[in-house]
């Protein structure tokens, strides 16, 4: 069974993306492609949402449900208080009669279970000795807590979540062997059926159920009751501060706080020690009560919710259908108990010389090389360091030390090509060059002393191409002139946009040499003419023949000649000088 968060290697794009994002870097990087890190991740799914080549992907589990459909087993459904986002204009109603005619034998509401917990939570905090308490609500911040934070699992409330509370209800009524299948926004779902099956038979995300819909062709219409009755303010516990809401009497020893978002979550509690607690009773005279999901704004910004489904319009139509009231003096059958120990992933602390030696494979040596943009993904250089030590990231990852590499590849092509090389910026000034520019242009000196010419202006050595650089950069266009007088040299010259509007290079090829020797062959041609002509005219005037004949047509072969030698130089030269340059 794969995990519930999985990449499509072949379009992951390599943008690091999941990784920035990832609250626990459960994110390996292999030949540019990112993996999710099964035992590592908590299933929040923040990475299938940013995820901009949507290559990260939340497991179907379609075809399992459509088994159990043809199982001929009774289904009964779960389905989120979420729903109002994603189905919007749906009533829950209309939701259940859609999934009776898929084959459900029941449908009920996830919100049941959350007033269940609610009211076991009440009864809780007033037994409880504990300053601390962490709701249990969401599996992915419990995962959090076990694999990350495994010194405040103690204080994770010890009851079920809501779908789990919620199967219990279902069983209790419809009897023990009844299946159970919940249908939500919500990854980290899939880890509680696939670790309690025999209480969830399965978590199908929105978008499958819609899906299987279409497959159907079922559009809502009609409506059904519901079993267990409709749900009341358990159902605005798909928003931050829901759960809050359903607790408060009026109670005084208890604070109640809300966090979303597994960074702020994480934020709140390392900086403390958890034992501090134990050590100073005295300083912790009222509870704190805090109530914790993984997706920023709550459920209804799940990951498998569309972009806009927690808007003010879904806060709005999921307060319409929740009563404001408490749940603390419900009474349910005991939801259960359900304990969370810690279960820590791995993460060995390298030793100081390997993270140095790590640093050091991207360039890094210094603690002013580290400048901890976080474009890699991580929030440091250290960090960085020990992801390369564990094998979940590569050198390529690191932006300052790719940037430094592309440089220093470039440098060496420009410098170890044979003709003059020049890149200006927009407003003329010279970015980059080679030597046999520099030669070419009169200022080797400079170049020998400084290593380059950076920030003179083009205008200084060639104003007669500053049209050719400007209209290169304007109109970003390739502009190439053939043997151009520059500097007692004849020269072409190819100038290319390298970013329009930014800057341009240009490729200079001094071509003063093959035009010198193609006119002293010209030259010879044209002495060697003049000498036969004149043996010719000899011969002709001893002999009495045709002297103005053979004069005239010597002349028209002497012509003939040097028109072949031009043609052929504008034939073969331009094209050469063009390769060449």
């Amino acid at each position: 069974m794969t995990n519930p968060v999985y990449t499509t290697e072949n379009e992951c794009q390599d943008c690091y993306k999941c990784v920035r994002h990832c609250p626990v870097k459960a994110i390996r990087i292999v030949n540019g492609k990112a993996s999710v890190i099964p035992e590592a991740c908590v299933a929040c799914g923040e990475c299938v949402k940013v995820c901009p080549a949507h290559a990260k992907k939340i497991r179907s589990d379609l075809a399992r449900l459509k088994e159990l459909l043809a199982s001929g087993e009774p289904l009964y459904a779960s389905v989120a208080p979420s729903f109002a986002g994603y189905f919007k204009g749906a009533t829950i109603g209309q939701l259940a009669a859609a999934l009776k005619r898929i084959g459900f034998a029941e449908v009920s509401e996830t919100a049941h279970g959350a007033e269940s917990v609610s009211a076991h939570v009440a009864r809780l905090l007033d037994a409880t000795d504990s300053p601390l308490v962490i709701s249990s609500a969401c599996p992915a911040a419990v995962d959090m807590v076990r694999k990350y934070l495994p010194g405040y699992a103690k204080f994770i409330s010890p009851l079920p979540s809501p779908v789990r509370a919620h199967c219990r209800l279902i069983k209790e009524k419809f009897g023990s062997k009844a299946k159970v299948v919940f249908f939500g926004p919500c990854a980290a779902k899939k880890n509680e059926s696939d670790a309690h099956p025999d209480e969830l038979a399965l978590a199908i995300i929105f978008p499958a159920l819609e899906q299987l819909f279409e497959e159907k062709g079922i559009v809502f219409g009609e409506e059904a009751e519901l079993a267990l009755g409709p749900a009341e303010e358990g159902r605005f516990y798909s928003v931050e501060g829901g759960m809050n809401d359903t607790l408060r009497d009026g109670r005084t020893d208890v604070r109640y706080v809300s966090v979303s978002g597994l960074e702020d979550f994480r934020r709140m509690l390392e900086d403390f020690d958890p034992e501090e607690f134990a050590q100073h009773p005295e300083k912790y005279t009222r509870k704190i009560f805090v109530e914790v999901l993984a997706c920023p704004g709550g459920c209804v910004n799940g990951p498998a919710m569309p972009r806009g489904a927690s808007g003010l319009a879904t806060l709005f139509a999921t307060d319409a259908m929740a009563p404001i009231q408490p749940s603390t003096q419900r009474c349910f059958a005991h939801c259960g108990v359900s304990r969370y120990e810690p279960d820590v992933v791995a993460q060995d602390e390298p030793a100081e010389e390997a993270i140095a030696a790590a640093l050091a494979r991207v360039g890094k040596y210094a603690k002013s090389d580290e400048v901890n943009c976080g474009a890699c993904g991580y929030d440091t250089c250290r960090e960085f360091a020990k992801a390369l030590i564990a094998g979940k990231a590569e050198e390529a990852m690191c932006h300052t030390y790719l940037k430094k590499s592309f440089q220093r590849t470039s440098n060496a092509l420009i410098k170890y090509i044979p003709a003059g090389v020049v890149i200006v910026d927009g407003t003329g000034a010279i970015i980059e060059c080679n030597g046999i520019f520099a030669e070419m242009a009169g200022a080797q000196a400079e170049y020998e002393a400084l290593g380059n010419l950076d920030g003179l202006t083009i205008d200084a050595f060639m104003p007669e191409f500053n049209e050719l650089f400007s209209g290169a950069i304007e109109h970003g266009s390739e502009i190439v002139k053939f043997r151009q007088p520059w500097k007692e040299r004849l020269v072409t010259i190819s100038v290319f946009p390298i970013s329009r509007g930014e800057c341009a290079g240009a490729v200079i090829q001094d071509v003063t040499k093959n035009e010198g020797r193609r006119e002293e062959i010209a030259a010879k041609a044209r002495d060697v003419i003049r000498k036969n002509v004149y043996t010719v005219q000899q011969v002709a005037r001893l002999f009495g023949e045709h002297i103005a004949e053979t004069e005239i047509m010597l002349n028209e072969i002497a012509g003939s000649y040097e028109s072949h030698t031009v043609g052929k130089r504008l034939r073969e030269g331009d094209s050469e000088d063009y390769l060449n340059g």
